[in-house]
């Protein structure tokens, strides 16, 4: 085997790596925001989540791992949709925000007529 053939096996395998990694992470994802959605009390629409970014972040004992953020929609009634968001930490969850739907009850409309 050459140095360019055992070059590209590691790059094709660190590719295969990458790719069951994100499946994993995004399962951890989806499931965190389904519990996230049953605590709050709230409908998790589409039963799935979209990543939006991965970078390399340490986390709290200092190694270097991948963060990942996802996104999903949520409702309170079935009528409208919430933007709620997961951040991972390799496989630790670190953020799930569900909080939109209280800060939009709390905006005040000011009729300007």
């Amino acid at each position: 085997m050459t140095l360019a053939e055992l070059s590209a096996a590691l790059v094709l395998a660190g590719l295969v790596w990458f790719w069951f990694d994100s499946l994993k992470a995004r399962e951890a994802g989806i499931e965190a925001a389904r519990r996230a959605c049953l605590r709050e009390g709230v409908q998790f629409l589409d039963e799935t989540v979209v990543g939006r970014g991965v970078r390399f972040a340490r986390n709290e004992q200092g190694h270097a791992v991948l963060r990942r953020a996802f996104e999903f929609e949520y409702s309170p009634s079935g009528d409208d949709r919430y933007p709620g968001a997961v951040v991972l930490e390799g496989r630790d969850v670190v953020l799930v925000d569900v909080s939109a739907h209280r800060l939009a009850r709390r905006a005040t409309v000011i009729d300007l007529r």
